[in-house]
């Protein structure tokens, strides 16, 4: 396995700046909040490929993954067998408890990543970028896919606030977690300037999405998934990729074309008017029951910490 060339040579000691460390909890989930507003639209599913690669491009993550039992063969499994558990530590009365059942499953996850780098999946930077680029996910959804105005002056805040009160139920170290929003910002966009690199698990990807699309779906059968190959494949490059930040995909060297560009922004546009008519009770209602299907589909094959063996 080659080494993975970084946007930059990361600094000696690379250290996450911090002014204090944020109180989990002091914004409330609920109803009401803007977590649960985003992230509980049919919207929020489309950045995923994006925040998957985000995961993966950082080595200790995508050591972890790349060791994961037939990944290479089926990398969007994961995806299926991940996010409806993820997204119900914010939904389900249970989200807590849910929430420190995914932190224990990490804990026999050590090794050395493709930079050479011990790691465990439990180090704080490491568990953090894995939660932050989920945070990331809530920003990006509602500033490519909801109207322009859909987050108020205080909204930034408060959903930052509240993506920090969703990390605080995974029970772990608070230190690498920054203050406030302007200072994630800042944080995020260092990582992935200085930390990020096209790892093995990561490059898979980018070619399946230019070349197949997403894998086999829970509840689709496969029969239908062969049909709609084509529509998946430019569905994949247009999603997965078409939402990454752009200085990752230029620093990184990932083909991305004026012309996919264009078509990008014109699907985007797209998903804006087309989930104007749709209520935010039905929204919810049918991306939270799609997620408790997929769970159920996937419950045999979630994954087991068998890299502790």
């Amino acid at each position: 396995m080659t080494t993975p060339e970084p946007f930059t040579h990361p600094p000696a000691a690379p250290q996450t700046v911090r002014q204090a460390v944020p109180q989990a909890g002091s914004a409330p989930l609920g109803p009401e909040s803007v977590l649960w507003r985003i992230a509980g639209d049919l919207r929020a599913a489309v950045p995923g490929g994006a925040t998957g690669l985000l995961q993966l491009m950082y080595p200790p993550l995508g050591t972890a993954v790349a060791e994961e039992s037939g990944f290479f063969e089926d990398p969007f499994g994961r995806i299926w067998r991940s996010v409806p558990q993820i997204w119900a530590t914010i939904f389900e009365p249970d989200g807590a408890d849910r929430a420190r059942r995914i932190r224990d499953l990490h804990l026999g996850i050590k090794g050395v990543d493709a930079t050479g780098r011990r790691f465990h999946a439990l180090d704080p930077e490491t568990f953090w970028w894995a939660h932050a680029t989920f945070t990331w996910h809530m920003f990006r959804t509602a500033e490519l896919f909801f109207p322009a105005d859909a987050l108020g002056p205080d909204d930034h805040e408060r959903l930052y606030q509240e993506t920090v009160t969703w990390y605080g139920r995974y029970g772990v170290s608070m230190r690498p977690v920054p203050p406030d929003y302007g200072s994630f910002q800042e944080t995020f966009a260092a990582f992935c300037a200085e930390r990020l690199a096209m790892t093995p698990p990561a490059a898979r990807c980018i070619q399946i999405a230019r070349t197949e699309g997403i894998g086999a779906v829970p509840f689709v059968p496969s029969f239908a998934i062969r049909m709609g190959r084509p529509v998946l494949r430019f569905l994949g490059t247009r999603i997965a990729i078409g939402c990454l930040p752009a200085p990752v995909r230029e620093g990184l060297g990932i083909e991305w074309s004026p012309a996919e560009q264009r078509g990008f922004d014109r699907m985007a546009t797209r998903i804006r008017i087309m989930a104007r008519p749709l209520p935010r009770r039905v929204n919810q209602r049918t991306l939270l029951t799609a997620m408790r299907i997929i769970g159920a589909k996937t419950r045999s094959e979630r994954y087991r910490p068998h890299l502790a063996e």
